[in-house]
């Protein structure tokens, strides 16, 4: 997966004459900081080439996971065609264009970013778009005040910006902002599903329908050490390989999410949690089901349909709800 070809070569643009050792050593930070497991609770595109650094080697991964995100809604919600969107803490707007790929109806968006170093990038990428409205907004999104129904709500990559006492009352306020949909984005290390946990408990006690990963609303099967996320391969730009000084064209994105609604989807019987594993004539899978169970399941050429159905399926898809694969153990 990649940026759309637009506004890849506008971040090719965006790039042009900046030292390649200083990018090199932004976007070196700002990796460290992503990797990291413990947040400060500040905002880190503060500077121009901070912010520049974020285009050429986040932004892409950033774009991937929530495409694949917005695209798990999709499937599960196939006559959802959103025309407006609240981005809180947009970036760069990198939610913007993976919501409007998704769905060519979104023709609105309010846009909300503290940074006015990135916030500036977007509303350039985002100035040849054809939009009705863009409404660019500063604001601290710990202190932000009310904002009326949209169709579609994201908060992507932010939650770890803020203090941890301020998640709940932003959900809160968010979900109330939500016409539709809300879709919540975070690193898929350990501490962004912790994150997620409690922003799933939140839309749950506040009445959401929960679309995806989760099959079901009980409590969440997993425990530390695992966590639950998910995996999106990302090309890597010429640009992009230069500031990395990496040979490999292509990265992996880890990520993790959950999308709410007030509508109820279409039921799953299961979701795939971790790689499947193909070897010779054995399927495994890892699976979080709607009885509120992880399993793991090894399924043989015996098995027939449920074998064949088992090979077609990757990390993160759901298994359609009439399936149903034999559980060799407790995960």
């Amino acid at each position: 997966m990649e940026l759309p070809a637009v506004i890849r070569a506008a971040v090719d643009t965006a790039l042009e004459g900046l030292p390649l050792a200083e990018l090199q050593a932004a976007a070196a930070r700002l990796s460290a900081r992503y990797r990291s497991e413990t947040r400060d609770g500040r905002a880190h595109l503060a500077d121009d080439l901070s912010a520049r650094a974020y285009l050429a080697v986040r932004m892409p991964a950033t774009y991937a996971a929530v495409r694949a995100s917005l695209d798990a809604v999709a499937q599960l919600r196939p006559g959802f065609a959103p025309q407006s969107l609240l981005d809180a803490g947009a970036g760069p707007g990198t939610a913007l264009f993976a919501a409007r790929d998704c769905w060519p109806s979104l023709s609105d968006a309010t846009l909300i970013e503290t940074s006015p170093a990135i916030r500036r990038w977007g509303e350039l990428l985002a100035s040849g778009a054809a939009f009705r409205r863009l409404d660019w907004r500063a604001s601290d999104l710990a202190a932000a005040a009310a904002h009326p129904p949209h169709d579609l709500v994201m908060l992507a990559y932010v939650l770890d910006e803020l203090p941890p006492s301020a998640t709940g009352p932003l959900i809160d306020r968010l979900w109330q902002a939500t016409g539709d949909t809300i879709v919540v984005v975070e690193p898929g290390t350990p501490a962004g599903w912790s994150r997620i946990l409690l922003v799933r408990e939140r839309l749950i006690a506040a009445g959401a329908h929960l679309i995806a990963p989760c099959p079901h609303a009980l409590t969440c099967p997993l425990a530390a050490p695992d966590w639950c996320h998910f995996s999106r391969r990302v090309a890597r730009s010429r640009m992009h390989r230069r500031i990395k000084s990496a040979d490999v064209p292509w990265e992996d994105e880890k990520f993790i999410y959950i999308a709410a609604s007030r509508q109820a989807p279409r039921p799953v019987a299961a979701r795939v949690i971790a790689p499947v594993q193909v070897r010779g004539g054995t399927v495994a899978l890892k699976l979080c089901e709607q009885n509120g169970t992880a399993s793991q399941n090894l399924l043989s050429k015996r098995d027939g349909a449920r074998f064949r159905q088992a090979r077609r399926l990757a990390w993160g898809d759901c298994v359609a709800e009439h399936a149903t694969f034999p559980s060799d153990s407790a995960a």
